[in-house]
């Protein structure tokens, strides 16, 4: 943030006080979403016993190698795809020189890589995913006709259980780390029969 005031300032751009008090009120929230996730990273080695050696591979060279390697491929800007490239080639340069890649064998090293590709499906890099949600509640407040609690609600459960990642997996199995059952056929089964149409008289319907 101050290194962002400071460039505001170098070039004379108009100030945004609003603005930048309104992001460091949610720097605390996203760091502790930062913090937590890295907890769940340390929660899974603690029964490892691994030596500071080993922490150091796990989380600047393995962690980093497969978090590049996942974004490249959802990432559709080709210039930022190009500096994502940029970074794995550097870091799967320093992975693959490491003493303990090396010395691991290839199902041991498979295995390393399965877990730390399952962390990092569980770290959201932005909101991008629910950004079209955000902006349709943005605008029905900004008109002030506010939003149906029971829509509201729909909506969570239709973002967290439906919306589906390119690997197919949704919100929810990928926080909780276990499978949902489809919303669809969930929904469908406690459906009813419908009633049938109103049965009009056909002696009416035929002078209509």
């Amino acid at each position: 943030m101050e290194a962002i005031e400071a460039l505001a300032r170098h070039h004379q751009l108009p100030a945004r006080p609003d603005a930048m008090k309104k992001v460091r009120t949610q720097l605390p929230a996203l760091a502790a979403l930062v913090d937590f996730w890295w907890q769940g990273v340390r929660q899974d080695l603690e029964p490892f016993m691994l030596s500071p050696r080993w922490h150091q591979w796990v989380h600047a060279c393995l962690l980093p190698m497969v978090y590049w390697d996942y974004q490249v491929a959802r990432t559709r800007c080709r210039r930022r795809k190009a500096k994502m490239r940029q970074a794995l080639e550097e870091v799967r340069t320093v992975f693959e020189r490491h003493p303990i890649t090396q010395r691991l064998a290839p199902h041991v090293l498979a295995a390393w890589k399965a877990w730390a590709t399952d962390r990092v499906k569980s770290f959201q890099r932005t909101s991008s995913a629910v950004e079209g949600r955000n902006g349709a509640l943005a605008q029905l407040h900004h008109n002030q006709r506010g939003l149906p609690k029971r829509r509201s609600k729909v909506w969570t459960v239709l973002h967290n259980f439906d919306c589906r990642a390119s690997d197919g997996t949704t919100p929810a199995a990928r926080f909780f780390r276990r499978g949902f059952p489809d919303l669809f056929e969930t929904v469908l089964s406690t459906v009813e029969d419908l009633p049938r149409p109103r049965q009009r008289n056909p002696i009416i319907a035929l002078s209509g």
